[in-house]
């Protein structure tokens, strides 16, 4: 009978050191899930931020749409640049033209 207590107690001794590092590792992986669902949260909030900057992008000019804004606006400014040259000629026109007017009126 001493030798069937002694196997029990050693059993139940066994029993009770393998049952406690389980417990350890569920208590372990538990923590260990808790960080893996905010992990998991942080990724999605990431992948929507990623997804808004995407959908902003999308509505952005590309390199060459930029490009071609340049070159338009160096047209107008040469354009614009005529068009000065033009009004200065039809300028000095309208002063003469009223220097004109003035002075025959003073003469007449």
């Amino acid at each position: 009978m001493g030798v069937f207590a002694l196997v029990i107690s050693v059993g139940a001794t066994l029993y009770a050191w393998l049952t406690s590092s389980s417990r350890v590792n569920a208590e372990h992986l538990k923590g260990m899930d808790e960080r893996l669902e905010a992990c998991k949260e942080t990724i999605a909030a990431l992948e929507r931020r990623t997804q808004t900057v995407e959908q902003e992008l999308r509505h952005l000019p590309a390199k060459d749409d930029v490009n071609e804004l340049k070159l338009s606006l160096a047209k107008l400014e040469g354009t614009i640049g005529r068009l000065d040259e033009s009004l200065s000629g039809v300028n000095r026109s309208v002063r003469r033209v009223e220097d004109y007017l003035s002075s025959s009126k003073e003469k007449g």
